[in-house]
């Protein structure tokens, strides 16, 4: 049976008929440009002022033309232009409109939904949007939302695609008194009024978590010693090649007609590479099978493969003409015996320290063009790796990274500078954005240096750094050549595989910091060092996008102490008892806990929910948690913190790790996982003691005291084990 029609009268104009879009959006175009209008069917805004640098050129436009249907078209620009205009006359009086801008990304992806959603109605022999019922709506999000296997099962669901699916749907809905054209019948509630994150079960798939999972460390370490060893050790030798490239290139724009300069001109530059050792230039392998093709060059020919175009510019001469071979050759075949024959980059290349440790090697066989050109774009894409890793830049935020934003670096002391970069901070800002300014490590700074090099001399100020701001193809071209011959020979490791993204990267440094505030970083950086810039970078901008980044670190560490102190009582229930000075305390809380939820349990057992109780219950004392590198630290009163006493700080509202002695600090406490590093000290200076000579004897004093204090904490830890898994043995 047939739906009711819709018999509602409908607008007869658009509200947005022969408007202007820009001005309509609040888009600023050059002086003198104008468009696109709305009833164009594609609306391109390459000239507005201020567009994200990240955006590509097809999210640049929007483009109404796939959908076929013209009723259905006119509702998309419709619903479309009142996404982007909700100040408009006709928008804001609408009950469930939005009230906020929607950026021209956001647009372009609700365009894309509308444009697959009109696509499956009209397969489903839908003509009129009057005739769609709840049925068609949950049935297109089961449509996208699905994957099947090749037996008709579902294989795999995806609530994220759900709710895209479903936001589409339910936005027509939420307009629909807007539309001029089609719409749905005033009756249709989709999903029964479900909202597209609530329906989809996206928001109890997030459960208010961060998606995002941070990178492997099998993938984070090679990927991140790559990178540097890629700046640091090949940039100077890519860079020079780069430009000698460069000036020979220009040097052949300026080359007269073909014409022949004489044997003798060829004769002359042969002896010169002849006394010089220096090799012909070979032809690509491409070249050689394209010239073969066409008949050009002989199978058998010992000047096959060489390229006397190369000799022909090298004596001003634009091409090499074939008929002049047959005088050239016993002096090209002589000289092709004395010296042989190899790509024209990277000859002679200077040799470099191994990535392993293990020797020198060439920085690089000898490249031709193209290679060259692959190399040059290896270095780009490990620098915007590099930035990304270090400095948790977002993929909107590297893309406004242009030539010059690089600061002078301020020597804050004797050899100590702070780096610093300016951008913009694109997300949730206006149009344009707003200045921003980002304190980085050195490491990061040299990789800006660098990629401004890569783009040359002639790159003017304000030319944008990394284009494409970063994709899945590039990484993936760059893990290919570190996995390759050429990555291999200078001994880099391996890069498995998984995806790499700026938002992984991102969320892999806020982890590490978060979670490992006193270790190293994949290739030995100092992860203090990036915490320290980034909260500098907090100080300088308050509201700048590094400040958002330590928020998320922050957060990060809320659930980092919440979860170390939770597995610490939970190791005081099984019987393993911390140690150390703050030993007695801590005990003492947990004891606390016990009794108060044992209190519980006897008022309301069914409604004690164990875990839950337990963290609320430890939520506060996690707060004074601070990881040093042997021990935890639970700062609940600076007055009895040791390392502020030694300082002379004792109003400091953060302990002080590089002058911890846990051995003897109130508020610290030894647990089994502190275990292994207090065996290595013990080894390590019982190792340096059997080294020392009989005249070193304050060396020797100091080194026995930290083995005799080794020893004893680790006697303690293991007596504080044994004892409390006894005590509980015997309950």
């Amino acid at each position: 049976m047939m739906p009711p029609l819709n018999l509602r009268s409908r607008r007869v104009v658009s509200p947005f008929a022969g408007a202007e879009l820009c001005p309509l959006f609040g888009f600023a175009l050059p002086t003198g440009a104008k468009g696109p209008y709305f009833d164009e069917d594609r609306w391109p805004f390459d000239a507005v002022i201020g567009l994200p640098a990240y955006l590509r050129p097809n999210q640049r436009a929007l483009d109404f033309t796939p959908i076929v249907n013209r009723e259905w078209r006119l509702t998309a620009k419709e619903y479309v232009a009142a996404l982007m205009a909700p100040r408009h006359d006709a928008v804001r009086d609408l009950a469930h409109a939005e009230r906020t801008v929607q950026t021209l990304t956001t647009c372009h992806g609700k365009l894309s939904e509308l444009i697959r959603w009109f696509k499956w109605l009209t397969e489903q022999g839908i003509t009129d949007l009057d005739q769609v019922t709840n049925h068609h709506c949950t049935a297109y999000v089961d449509f996208r939302g699905e994957k099947l296997g090749e037996d008709g099962e579902v294989v795999a669901d995806s609530p994220s695609t759900r709710a895209v699916a479903m936001g589409a749907v339910i936005g027509l809905a939420q307009y629909r008194e807007l539309f001029s054209g089609q719409k749905f019948r005033d009756d249709l509630r989709p999903f029964d009024g479900a909202s597209a994150a609530g329906g989809s079960g996206r928001t109890a798939e997030l459960g208010g978590a961060n998606k995002v999972q941070p990178l492997a460390s099998e993938v984070q370490q090679p990927l991140l010693a790559a990178v540097l060893y890629v700046i640091r050790n090949l940039a100077p030798h890519i860079l020079r090649e780069a430009e000698s490239k460069r000036r020979r290139q220009a040097a052949d724009r300026s080359l007269t007609a073909t014409k022949y300069p004489g044997h003798g001109a060829f004769l002359r530059n042969l002896e010169r590479r002849v006394e010089a050792g220096e090799p012909l230039e070979l032809m690509t392998p491409a070249a050689v099978k394209d010239a073969r093709a066409r008949g050009l060059r002989e199978e058998n020919d010992l000047l096959a493969a060489v390229s006397l175009s190369a000799l022909a510019r090298e004596c001003g001469i634009r091409q090499f003409r074939g008929d002049w071979l047959p005088d050239l050759r016993p002096d090209l075949e002589r000289a092709l015996a004395l010296v042989g024959a190899c790509a024209p980059y990277g000859r002679r290349a200077a040799e470099v320290e191994r990535a392993d440790g293990q020797g020198h090697v060439a920085w690089a066989e000898p490249l031709f063009s193209n290679e060259l050109k692959f190399l040059v774009g290896y270095l780009a894409t490990a620098c915007g790796l590099a930035v990304a890793a270090l400095a948790g830049m977002r993929h909107c935020e590297l893309g406004e990274l242009v030539v010059g934003c690089r600061q002078q670096p301020q020597e804050i002391a004797p050899g100590l500078f702070r780096y610093r970069l300016t951008g913009k901070l694109v997300k949730g800002q206006p149009l344009g954005g707003v200045r921003d300014e980002w304190v980085v490590t050195r490491e990061v700074y040299e990789a800006i240096e660098v990629a401004e090099q890569v783009l040359g001399p002639d790159a003017a100020p304000g030319t944008q750094l990394f284009h494409p701001v970063f994709c899945d193809t590039t990484y993936q071209n760059f893990r290919t050549w570190v996995n390759g011959p050429a990555g291999q020979r200078p001994g880099l490791a391996p890069i498995p595989e998984g995806p790499v993204t700026p938002r992984a990267l991102r969320r892999t440094l806020a982890v590490e910091i978060a979670y490992r505030p006193g270790g190293l970083l994949a290739a030995k950086l100092q992860l203090k060092h990036l915490s320290v810039v980034t909260t500098e970078g907090y100080a300088a901008r308050p509201g700048g996008a590094q400040a958002k980044f330590l928020a998320e670190i922050n957060e990060l560490e809320e659930e980092r102490n919440i979860g170390i102190l939770t597995d610490v009582y939970r190791d005081y229930q099984r019987g393993i008892m911390p140690s150390g000075p703050g030993a007695r305390d801590l005990i003492s809380l947990f004891t606390s806990v016990d009794g108060r939820l044992h209190d519980l349990s006897e008022l309301a057992p069914q409604l004690v929910d164990n875990d839950l109780e337990v963290v609320a219950m430890l939520s506060t004392r996690a707060r004074t948690l601070h990881l040093g590198t042997a021990n935890y630290c639970w700062f609940v009163d600076p007055a009895k913190a040791l390392c502020l006493r030694l300082a002379g700080t004792p109003d400091a509202d953060r302990p002080l790790a590089g002058m911890c002695d846990s051995a003897r600090c109130p508020q610290a406490t030894h647990h089994p996982c502190h275990r292994q590093v207090w065996e290595e000290s013990r080894r390590t200076a019982q190792v340096f003691i059997g080294s020392l000579s009989r005249r070193q004897k304050t060396e020797r004093t100091r080194l026995e005291v930290t083995v005799t204090r080794a020893e004893w904490v680790l006697a303690e830890i293991d007596q504080a084990a044994t004892a409390g898994a006894a005590g509980k043995d015997a309950i």
